[in-house]
């Protein structure tokens, strides 16, 4: 049935949709007639009713000749053990870039699976960010309600969501633990209550900071009343997260079935202990068409912790990026990558095509932005954030596809991970973050200037 549908709408592009215009841009009686003549030519009797009623428009729209021309192998596949699950949060950035370096624990210590807490760094993160608000109403504070600052500041109060150099700073300021010493709680992997709530106090107490400094308090006595109030924060995390330990004792069972000795660790010697790479040393890029390449960014205020670094950045050509991420790949180091995922996902069978959906047959409307335009008309940005971790190519080079390994659970996608299509990296990948043995020297000389600093407001952030 479905294409049969399908059919009648291909044979119907043809059809011209000529309204009968207005001259004042009002919707008038003669130009909807118009438009119930154009559609009643281009759709057959009944098709309507049949799509909004018993139809999911999604899979109306699915691209059966694709079907069968993405196989699941790869030429090169990283040795991963264990999805993660963020649940119904916007942790995505956390969990990837834990994921990104979880592997070398597994092989410090001969283990099968490990995984890191995400909730203990997701502690730390949203009372940095807490503090990074209140600090920004204190910087503002003489500042008018219409100052375009302000309005962003109380507006964007305080998310779950995140990027790369979030990660680097939390874990270089806090440490890591293993997952379980700090599990999840109920809240954790459901964000939206907790958030809301501490949203709702920090803008209060926001606003309790504008008002002592109407009414001539100084900055010092601003920053006494601003420690009580990361107090109540703190609580508030604790309630739905747990408190964070400040020492814990480990032990675990490796590949031969030996049990360790017990150990006593801090967070920050047990991440001085088991991952061996500097964290700094990973370079964030980006593939952003409206802004000129081979250019060094940083996107002011993204960051969750005060003393922290901002989000920067080196804008390439794709080309350019998938060279650099061959080369980790082939090398075994797995990468931070974000992208549109929400874009030609065909989620069952776990698999990001730009040919996935042909919903321009379906609808007779073409759509015809490139990547620049949607980006510009804020129709795509990066929206999640997962572990590159394979590529396939063919026998004369050619990439063909590439395997990111997901933090939705083992059950979703393909078996927790989503192919992506090369084509499809072109059109809706982002940013690629990348150990700096791996990055072209022209890139290692840019990142040496001063990069170009731009409002937390930007569109494409």
């Amino acid at each position: 049935m479905k294409r049969i549908l399908i059919l009648f709408i291909v044979l119907a592009l043809g059809a011209a949709l000529v309204p009968a215009q207005s001259t004042d841009g009002i919707i008038t009686a003669k130009m909807l007639k118009s438009y119930r003549k154009a559609h009643a030519e281009m759709t057959p009797p009944g098709l309507v009713n049949v799509i909004s009623n018993n139809t999911n428009i999604t899979d109306m729209a699915k691209n059966n000749a694709r079907a069968g021309k993405i196989d699941p192998y790869f030429a090169v596949k990283l040795d991963i053990k264990g999805i993660t699950a963020q649940k119904s949060t916007g942790r995505c950035w956390l969990f990837t870039g834990l994921n990104v370096i979880r592997q070398q624990v597994r092989e410090k210590f001969n283990i099968d699976k490990f995984e890191f807490s995400e909730n203990y760094n997701f502690f730390y993160d949203q009372l940095e960010k807490s503090n990074l608000f209140l600090e920004g109403v204190i910087e503002t504070r003489a500042k008018g309600w219409d100052d375009q600052f302000v309005k962003w500041l109380f507006k964007n109060t305080l998310g779950d969501g995140g990027v790369w150099n979030m990660m680097v700073d939390n874990v270089n300021k806090y440490g890591l633990i293993p997952k379980e010493i700090m599990p999840d709680t109920k809240h954790g992997e459901s964000t939206r209550t907790m958030s809301r709530m501490i949203r709702t106090r920090l803008r209060e107490n926001g606003l309790r900071l504008r008002q002592m400094h109407l009414a001539g308090k100084k900055e010092k006595d601003l920053r006494k009343v601003k420690d009580k109030m990361l107090a109540e924060v703190y609580r508030m995390l604790a309630i739905h997260l747990g408190e964070p330990p400040t020492e814990f004792t480990w032990r675990y069972k490796d590949k031969d079935k030996k049990i360790s000795t017990a150990k006593t660790y801090t967070p920050r010697s047990f991440f001085k202990e088991v991952v061996d790479v500097n964290l700094n040393d990973y370079i964030m890029m980006m593939n952003d068409p409206t802004r000129p390449f081979d250019k060094y960014y940083e996107i002011d205020r993204d960051r969750d912790i005060l003393e922290g670094q901002n989000w920067t950045y080196v804008n390439l050509t794709n080309a350019e990026l998938k060279a650099m991420a061959k080369r980790s790949l082939l090398a075994g180091e797995a990468m931070y990558f974000s992208c549109d995922v929400g874009k030609q996902l065909d989620r069952k069978a776990g698999i990001l095509d730009a040919y996935a959906y042909d919903y321009e047959a379906l609808y007779g409307v073409k759509f015809g932005m490139d990547k620049a335009e949607r980006i510009t008309v804020g129709e795509s940005g990066s929206s999640h954030g997962m572990a590159l971790v394979g590529v396939d190519t063919l026998a004369d080079g050619t990439t063909t596809k590439w395997l990111l390994e997901n933090s939705w659970g083992a059950s979703a996608g393909h078996k927790g991970y989503l192919i992506m299509t090369d084509k499809w990296f072109d059109e809706y990948g982002f940013r690629l973050v990348v150990l700096r043995k791996f990055v072209d020297p022209k890139i290692l000389k840019i990142i040496k200037g001063k990069p170009q600093l731009l409002p937390p407001w930007d569109p494409m952030f």
